[in-house]
């Protein structure tokens, strides 16, 4: 995505970043404007390239990184605690890219025609991936510390 259909897709919004890029979230407005100048190829590309290929790496990023967490915690012993619920943050990161992606697509299909209701849906979506996302790769830098400290303090005694 990063190497192929992302750039592909930004050939033809000049400059403007994609949606699924903004973990920040957007308005109607930048909506509005980008797909205004992304045009009818660009929005054939986003579409039929670009979102397709996002329908995977939720998935992927979801049940990889809900696995290496587990295997962590597992490691320091605190599978069965509450820190068993920082498991839960790469599905619900997927969940909301997927959520994400579908509101996409019907901005896609519905343009010009686009409700404010769904433009702050989707970015919902989009807030509540990268927060999800972000809290998630803190956890486990912590954790992935807490265990290198852990280790070396075994090796030194």
């Amino acid at each position: 995505m990063l190497a192929v259909t992302i750039p592909k897709t930004m050939a033809f919004s000049n400059g403007m970043k994609l949606l699924d890029m903004m973990p920040l979230g957007y308005n109607a407005e930048y909506v509005k404007t980008l797909l205004t100048t992304l045009g009818a190829d660009g929005r054939a590309i986003y579409l039929f390239q670009q979102i397709p290929i996002d329908m995977i790496y939720p998935f992927l990023f979801a049940f990889s990184y809900c696995l290496t967490m587990g295997y962590f915690l597992k490691k320091l012993n605190k599978f069965d605690t509450a820190l068993f619920y920082l498991c839960l943050l790469a599905p619900i990161a997927g969940i909301a890219d997927y959520l994400e992606n579908i509101g996409i697509i019907v901005m896609l299909n519905s343009f010009p025609d686009i409700s404010q209701t769904l433009v702050s849906t989707t970015s919902n979506f989009s807030l509540i991936k990268s927060m999800s996302t972000t809290i998630f790769f803190i956890a486990l830098i912590i954790i992935l510390i807490v265990l290198g400290i852990n280790t070396l303090r075994k090796k030194t005694f």
